[in-house]
């Protein structure tokens, strides 16, 4: 289980300090004084500290700030009750997890089936249920920006930087079955369908302009024997450690290296597994299962399942017996899977439009979020620090199959001209200007030495 360490830190006025208690990675200063005369020391953990002074008749005051966590949830099909609370237009969620939990905002018009949505720091995308359609929706905006309409129906998305990567049920990616699962890495897509096979593509070949592609993955993963219902790749980017999870109907979870196509293990459920996940370190697997329960399988723990700690050959199955924990029945089997940024709570989305949130730093029963009276298809979780990107899409542009030159639009911002440093650097031997201005400072300025004596 992910240990929780709490740091303080002295500052002038108090102590600066992180602590558990307003959640994980929270940070704050708390600010004492007192009526009792000031001192210049204090003891902390038997080390005595050095602060300034403080003053009498001052207040205690606590500051705290922390990171806001955020969740996107997507519902699909028919209300699972006449309930009048929640709105009939609204197919997108937008939750605030921490501090605490609240409704953000809503996108209307919108019905994503499972593996459907895919959100980027601008805007959110939904491949519609049973149409040919994907929704764009402006996150600062809080509107919808466009309507692309595609010539085949679209059974999954995903993001690839400012990509965006979809599945066709014609089998646009994969020409002999339909596409239902998509994972993005920087370098590599993978798509998982109905055929019982994972199949690893190569971004820049399928980005390439001028050249055509081919219709053959770089590898085909063929291990499992019924169709596969979700496919999760790890944070890695490293050829030994490039790990991926399957899961498929057939009731086996499959850690492969998708850069290898070696299977490290295989895991044996009781009951079809549905959705699977990893947490932020790849350490630990999360899956749901057809009977709606929840599983949680250490990679790495007193048995270590892979690496060179592993007593047991990879060809060996895995049996796991022991769920978590198992979902109420009128919650209903759980569609989506998604771990917040620092894996301590695994959030589920089921069939009857509950949220349930599991966590697993006390084991607790699992608490009800919200019920958005439809069957929850995708949960997608916003990171709390942005990646700092140079560029910002401003509009979404649907590529063309025949056309390859497009219209590029650009807004630069500042000084587009050499600095100082870039002439130095790219100048032969000592840059112009920098030369007069050392003539100039010799032959005109007088220097004052440190003892008073001026020198001509």
């Amino acid at each position: 289980m992910p240990r929780v360490i709490v740091c303080y830190f002295v500052l002038r006025s108090g102590i600066f300090f992180r602590t558990p208690s307003l959640g994980p990675y929270s940070y704050g200063a708390v600010l004492t004084a007192s009526s009792h005369p000031p001192s210049d020391s204090l003891t902390f953990n038997s080390n005595p500290v050095t602060h300034s002074p403080a003053r009498r008749h001052t207040r205690t005051c606590v500051v705290a700030a922390m990171l806001s966590e955020e969740l996107v949830s997507a519902i699909s099909g028919p209300p699972v009750a006449a309930n009048t609370a929640v709105s009939k237009d609204v197919g997108i969620y937008v939750h605030t997890v921490t501090p605490t939990w609240a409704a953000k905002t809503s996108f209307k018009k919108s019905s994503a089936p499972r593996h459907s949505l895919a959100v980027s720091d601008t805007h959110v995308f939904a491949a519609q249920d049973q149409k040919a359609h994907v929704h764009v929706y402006s996150r600062q905006r809080g509107n919808q920006d466009a309507l692309i309409p595609f010539q085949e129906r679209i059974g999954c998305v995903a993001l690839a930087s400012d990509v965006l990567v979809l599945g066709t049920a014609q089998g646009r990616l994969i020409l002999w079955e339909a596409v239902s699962c998509l994972a993005v890495t920087p370098y590599h897509v993978l798509s998982a369908s109905d055929d019982s096979n994972v199949n690893v593509w190569s971004l820049a070949r399928l980005l390439e302009l001028g050249a055509d592609p081919g219709h053959e993955p770089d590898l085909t993963l063929s291990n499992h024997r019924a169709a596969i219902t979700d496919l999760v790749v790890g944070p890695s980017t490293n050829a030994e450690t490039s790990l991926c999870v399957s899961a498929s109907k057939d009731k086996t979870c499959i850690l492969w290296n998708y850069r290898t196509g070696q299977v490290l293990r295989t895991l044996l459920f009781p009951a079809a597994p549905l959705c699977v996940a990893l947490d932020p370190c790849a350490r630990s697997v999360f899956v749901t299962t057809d009977d709606r329960s929840f599983y949680l399988v250490e990679l790495f723990g007193d048995k270590p399942l892979l690496g060179s700690r592993s007593a047991e050959l990879a060809s060996i199955v895995v049996q796991v017996d022991s769920p978590l924990g198992v979902a109420d029945e009128d919650a209903g089997v759980a569609s989506c899977l998604a771990v917040n940024y620092d894996g301590t709570s695994v959030f589920t989305g089921h069939a009857k439009g509950k949220i349930l949130r599991w966590s697993l730093v006390d084991n607790s029963y699992p608490s009800e979020m919200a019920n958005l009276n439809a069957s929850v298809s995708n949960l997608v979780f916003i990171p709390p620090i942005a990646e700092n990107k140079l560029t910002r899409p401003a509009t979404v542009v649907k590529p063309n199959q025949t056309q390859r030159q497009y219209t590029f639009t650009a807004q630069l911002e500042g000084d587009l001209g050499d600095s100082h440093f870039r002439s130095i650097l790219s100048s032969t031997g000592v840059e112009g200007r920098t030369l007069e201005n050392a003539i100039a400072s010799l032959s005109g300025v007088a220097a004052q030495s440190k003892d008073g004596v001026t020198i001509q």
